[in-house]
């Protein structure tokens, strides 16, 4: 929905008068009522590290200077726009936001018409019931923030609004039935909140809605059958709540519908056939319900549908193979995973179609890998849960755009050290089989300069952990549950961006390196059940985002670390070692415990 909302913006720019443009024209003084609504706002900000609000000085609001600000139309001196994004929306240590809380006085700039605040993370406090008092505002956008409490029932006052987007922030309570009387709402965003009830009735009014979005949240009983009576609705986003009950006939009879996600839901009964319905519809989520019966033909007369995921269902045999191969020509990208489908084998029109995902686990699959006809359109590709026995030395090669690999779960016997893997894979998943020989290919070349995870836990690999360069992109290693011996490579601590390492119940021994303490990403560090020896390195410490960690079973000796979180997990995280102490275990005793 986000591009939705960066349209408006940029229309809303490009419609507001330039004052630069007429220099010669001498900008109006802002109204005092409006400037001071705008440095009480300013005032009610105790942390600003966007650097926007700095610019809020000098007595004319009008002139350009600060920054988010915008007058004009035919109300001169009057403040028309806000918009105050942050730059740094991304994320990471150096993102900005604002401290604070929206000043009800937001409310006294009587001509806006457009408010964006977004962004902000640390805005909190609730949505001030002077907002009611703009009765010109067409656009308010609050998402991104930390803002609490419930939805105001006063926003149904603003009768001449057009977009409500609040997603993102704490919001609890239900959606309040006063939003009905806003009958010229075309876009309902309130997604990513903590919102819950049903859905008011009232809801209906809303006859130019085009776009409804209410993700994530906990809303709760049928989706309601007026949801199939906006007849101007192009995106319906319903994903992870609580509705139940079956999937309303109704809304198969919105044929302006490019979006239809209403997966990760409690939805119970068939698949309606007038799905066939829906022409316009490029976007079908029904995943992780609790859908029963056959998948319907009618799914295969869709012409525009590119991404349909069904699922974590119960869906059934036997599968309509012949409409869908011969239908469907605009899709790219399918999940039928977690069914209670038995395909046998990948059906030949996936094979043989260019598409970019193919999402098949728990299919009941068996054989030999597949070979796809055209394997360098694949970027995604899911094969596990199911009971593939050979064929993974070659069966990636060709796959040139893959970026993610999942063959986990499955009965592989092949050497691992002969899997060929195409350049630009950035997640390999190839644990629970039945793999074995060396991970030195799998780990070196150019191959790994992409790799992002690689988890190959519970098979038969042997051999050493191979050294590691720097510069390297590796979040997750997952080696746990294998044969591998020799020692930890001190060279792990080249691995900056670690997020998760594994190599529990192998053959490892020596120490472990003190380098580990400078992964200061690393949230998973799992040791157990080896052969290693010395001391726990003091310099884990350093590992500030540790959430987990695990010793036990090995052949240390010597003082826990004393710091958290070490000195805080539990005890079996360090049972069965030759002579560990310091809290959580018992005190060390002696001076050369360790030694």
């Amino acid at each position: 929905m986000q591009f939705l909302i960066f349209s408006l913006i940029a229309t809303t720019f490009l419609i507001l008068p330039s004052t630069t443009a007429q220099s010669e024209t001498p900008p109006p003084l802002c109204s005092p009522a409006d400037r001071a609504a705008l440095l009480s706002f300013k005032a009610a900000i105790s942390k600003d590290t966007t650097g926007i609000l700095s610019t809020w000085t000098g007595a004319n609001c009008c002139s350009g200077g600060w920054e988010g600000v915008e007058c004009g139309g035919a109300a001169a001196g009057r403040v028309t726009t806000l918009i105050l994004q942050n730059p740094s929306s991304g994320g990471g240590a150096a993102a900005g936001f604002m401290k604070g809380t929206l000043s009800p006085s937001l409310g006294n700039l009587r001509f806006l018409e457009t408010m964006i605040i977004t962004g902000m993370k640390r805005l909190a406090g609730k949505i001030p019931e002077t907002l009611s008092n703009l009765t010109r505002l067409t656009h308010l956008v609050l998402d991104d923030n930390s803002l609490q409490g419930n939805i105001p029932s006063s926003l149904g006052h603003l009768v001449n609004i057009q977009t409500v987007s609040i997603s993102g922030n704490h919001l609890t309570g239900q959606i309040p039935e006063s939003l009905g009387n806003l009958r010229y709402l075309n876009q309902l965003i309130l997604s990513k909140n903590f919102l819950s009830g049903p859905i008011p009735q009232t809801l209906i009014a809303l006859k130019s809605l085009q776009f409804l979005d209410l993700s994530y949240n906990s809303f709760s009983g049928p989706i309601p059958d007026f949801f199939g009576h906006f007849p101007n609705l192009t995106s319906l986003v319903l994903t992870k709540n609580r509705f139940s009950g079956q999937i309303p006939v109704s809304l198969f009879g919105l044929v302006r519908v490019s979006e239809l996600s209403i997966d990760q839901n409690q939805l119970t009964g068939k698949i309606p056939v007038q799905i066939g319905n829906l022409k316009s519809v490029s976007v079908l989520r029904l995943s992780s319900n609790k859908l029963s019966g056959q998948i319907p033909e009618s799914i295969a007369h869709l012409p525009s549908l590119w991404n349909l995921n069904l699922s974590r269902n119960s869906l059934t045999n036997p599968f309509p193979e012949a409409a869908f191969g011969s239908g469907l020509r605009s899709l790219l990208s399918i999940d039928l995973s977690y069914n209670s489908l038995d395909l046998g084998a990948v059906p030949s029109w996936i094979k043989n179609r260019e598409l970019s995902d193919v999402h098949l686990a728990g299919c009941k699959l068996r054989g030999a890998l597949p070979n796809f006809t055209k394997p360098e359109s694949l970027t995604t590709l899911d094969l596990s849960g199911n009971f593939f026995t050979s064929g993974v030395s070659s069966f990636l090669e060709h796959m040139s755009n893959l970026q993610s690999a999942k063959i986990s779960n499955n009965l592989l016997n092949d050497d691992v050290s002969s899997i060929r893997l195409p350049d630009q894979i950035s997640t390999l998943d190839l644990h629970s089989n039945r793999l074995s020989g060396s991970l030195t290919s799998v780990l070196s070349g150019r191959k790994i300069k992409f790799m992002e995870a690689v988890d190959i836990s519970n098979n038969l690999i042997s051999g050493e952990i191979p050294g590691f360069g720097i510069g390297l992109n590796l979040r997750v290693l997952n080696f746990g549950n294998n044969k591998i011996t020799g020692q930890i490579p001190s060279s792990i601590s080249n691995l900056a961006k670690l997020e998760r390492f594994d190599v529990s119940r192998n053959g490892l021994t020596g120490t472990i390196p003190t380098g580990l303490g400078l992964l200061s990403k690393l949230q998973w560090l799992d040791l157990s059940i080896n052969k290693l020896g010395g001391k726990i390195p003091a310099s884990l410490l350093g590992i500030e985002a540790l959430r987990h960690a695990s010793f036990r079973a090995n052949r240390l000796c010597g003082e826990i670390p004393q710091g958290r979180p070490f000195n805080v997990f539990p005890k079996v995280a360090y049972a069965h070692n030759l002579c560990l102490c310091g809290k959580p275990l018992p005190p060390c005793k002696g001076r050369n415990m360790g030694q």
